[in-house]
């Protein structure tokens, strides 16, 4: 089967940093569905797993967490799909990645795809709502029913993936007041459109920029960017008793003592904890995405897809790649069909 793979880390201008390859279509056991993906979007993970190493793998890695696509067959175990099932899920980071036209996944971490989108439309959405739902309602403890209504939130990164999920979840279904930095006009007008109610620079001085528009601090900070760059202000502007929560590892250490005197809390939030260790509630990711689908057939969310790339080949995946290393895709980048 076709696929795009790796089998040095190189800099994604050498066309050698993803290739075309061929390999073998695998089969389902246990808990596993055979998926054919039908589309994929590309993550900031993809590009940090492909960074330049001296790493070499005997046999190409291929990428890739976010899909849809059907059905092709199931493991012995499988209960929740069928062949013929149209689906979407981010997949597990310990195993082959989704750029393939057949992929393996335990069906515990896999959703019924949204019925009001297309495949290309529907692969924008798992891995970044997954993020987003887990970083806001399971480590911040937000309700998603609204009862922390009126409440705010600073969204440190707002027209990137997560951070265009995590608008609509904050404002549609928490029923926050929605802060989202943006630091160009298409990216500020994109946050605003998915719901934000202000827009502040994160390059710029937010502490500042946040009591310009009337708030001294907040209940909640989501940072979807560069955690070293903005932990220092999150911590500045966090009520007492409030919480931080981040998606983007440190190269440095988090100075967590800024908190203290608040009593504020910080949160990690890691979308592969669940299937890189096998917890016991694997299948909550299934019930995510299963409402997440549900309130986009609802007209409650919508899809984010940013730009389309094309067909999935190594060419456009390089491409996708590279616009998210440079920093200035806003949504996400889906491409669809070998």
């Amino acid at each position: 089967m076709k696929a795009v793979g790796l089998t040095h880390y190189l800099p994604i201008d050498n066309p050698e940093s993803l290739v075309d390859i061929e390999i073998d279509k695998p089969q389902p056991v246990g808990h596993d569905i055979l998926v054919k993906v039908e589309a994929i979007s590309v993550n900031p993970v993809d590009y940090k797993v492909r960074a330049p190493k001296d790493t070499v793998e005997k046999t190409p890695r291929v990428l890739g967490w976010d899909a849809s696509g059907v059905v092709e067959a199931v493991g012995p175990d499988v209960t929740l799909f069928k062949p013929g099932d149209p689906v979407f899920y981010a997949g597990s980071i310990t195993r082959p990645g989704a750029n393939s036209e057949f992929h393996l996944v335990d069906e515990r971490i896999v959703g019924r795809k949204p019925a009001s989108l297309d495949f290309t439309h529907a692969a924008a959405l798992p891995l970044t709502a997954i993020t987003a739902w887990e970083a806001l309602f399971d480590r911040l403890g937000v309700s998603p029913q609204g009862a922390d209504a009126g409440k705010t939130v600073l969204i440190i990164g707002g027209a990137g993936g997560v951070g265009s999920i995590g608008i609509q979840l904050a404002k549609r279904l928490a029923k926050l007041m929605v802060i989202a930095t943006a630091s160009r006009p298409e990216s500020a007008r994109w946050a605003k459109e998915l719901g934000a109610d202000h827009i502040v620079d994160h390059f710029g001085d937010m502490p500042a920029q946040l009591k310009q528009i009337g708030f001294e601090e907040v209940d909640y900070v989501l940072m979807f960017n560069d955690t070293d760059r903005h932990f220092p202000a999150a911590a500045a502007v966090i009520k007492p008793q409030g919480g931080i929560a981040t998606i983007v590892e440190n190269a440095k250490p988090v100075p967590v003592e800024l908190l203290k005197a608040k009593s504020a809390a910080f949160h990690w939030e890691f979308m592969f904890t669940r299937s890189m260790f096998g917890t016991p509630d694997m299948i909550e990711q299934h019930k995510l995405l299963t409402e997440v689908s549900r309130l986009i057939d609802a007209g409650i969310l919508r899809t984010t897809v940013g730009e389309h790339l094309g067909k999935i080949n190594a060419e456009n995946v390089r491409r996708a790649h590279k616009l998210l290393e440079e920093g200035r895709a806003i949504g996400k980048l889906v491409l669809t069909g070998f």
